[in-house]
């Protein structure tokens, strides 16, 4: 597994790095367009990968596209 695969990584970490909220990146996931792994305590574990959709993600919601839109568009990538 490459190391940009790896999910690694703490929702607050993911937070501090993308500059969004811990809220606006569960919604992500509520929305089904980011698939965070979980540790036994029920910690949420990002990948570097994951970081890059997240921006992704927000960038298009800036842009005006819906969850909707993102979901078919992350679903054939």
């Amino acid at each position: 597994m490459s190391m940009t695969k790896k999910k690694v990584i703490q929702i607050g970490v993911v937070s501090e790095l993308t500059g969004l909220s811990e809220r606006q990146i569960r919604y992500y996931e509520d929305r089904k367009l980011i698939f965070p792994e979980r540790s036994k305590g029920g910690v949420r574990k990002y990948s570097f990968e994951d970081i890059q959709t997240i921006m992704e993600i927000h960038t298009k919601l800036m842009d005006g596209f819906h969850t909707v839109e993102l979901k078919r568009m992350l679903a054939g990538s």
